[in-house]
């Protein structure tokens, strides 16, 4: 049996290679959903969608331009029911061989095994628009991204997830991959709101889209979260529409 069949029998316990897997598919999935659920009065639900301020964790550096969808999760691994699971097919190419054998890959190294900020290059997340791209990082650990650019879709579908992608100028980015690279454990902080990130005693100014920047701070990211907390209201505009 290959290293990629019995990754997709592990069900996320552990993984082939006797590692343990992160166990983030759980986190993941709540925060996929954006949503704290209580019970309401009238035996609805109450949503409330978490606001994204800040992330603060420790990087990992990805290099390269043009990383697309297709290298983040090969489309071999989109056969699925669920998301669930997705987190160990993240750059599955990149980071194996055809024997299955590990590459020298920065996801494969022990010392970013507990990263939750992704520091990567220019146009990020392009090609095809599949939302298992983000979905998959999301489960592999990834909270947020700091970046050159990224692709428009890709940026819209970690929105979706509650992921912010800031950006930065390319001497800015590279400075912050060495660190990452020369300092896998240092921490890093991503303060959506005012456009920073600090790290190593400095801060540097980032970019983050003021629609995306928005939404996150005020905690309506989650679109779908957001139309169930207000049913009721969404009912009684489409019953006031005369073409409905």
């Amino acid at each position: 049996m290959s290293r990629e069949d019995e990754r997709r029998e592990d069900d996320r316990g552990e993984s082939s290679d006797g590692r343990a897997a992160k166990p983030r598919d759980s986190e993941s999935s709540e925060r996929a959903s954006g949503e704290r659920s209580e019970p309401r009065a009238d035996g609805g639900e109450e949503v409330e969608i978490p606001e994204v301020k800040e992330v603060t964790g420790s990087g990992i550096p990805i290099r390269g331009n043009d990383i697309d969808t297709d290298q983040i999760i090969p489309a071999r691994f989109m056969k699925v029911v669920t998301f669930d699971g997705l987190g160990e097919f993240s750059f599955f190419d990149q980071r194996f061989d055809d024997e299955d054998e590990p590459k020298d890959h920065p996801m494969n190294e022990d010392r970013f095994q507990d990263a939750n900020i992704m520091v990567v290059n220019a146009n990020f997340g392009c090609g095809s628009s599949r939302e298992h791209a983000p979905q998959a990082l999301m489960r592999w650990g990834i909270d947020a991204f700091i970046g050159e650019s990224f692709a428009e879709i890709f940026a819209g579908n970690c929105l979706a997830l509650g992921m912010p992608t800031v950006t930065a100028d390319q001497e800015t980015i590279e400075d912050l991959q060495d660190f990452v690279d020369e300092n896998p454990d240092a921490e890093i902080d991503i303060d959506v709101a005012a456009e920073t990130v600090t790290y190593d005693g400095k801060t540097v100014d980032v970019t983050v889209d003021e629609g995306q920047r928005k939404a996150l701070v005020d905690g309506i990211w989650d679109t779908t979260a957001l139309m169930k907390a207000n049913q009721q209201a969404i009912s009684e505009t489409a019953e006031s529409l005369p073409y409905v």
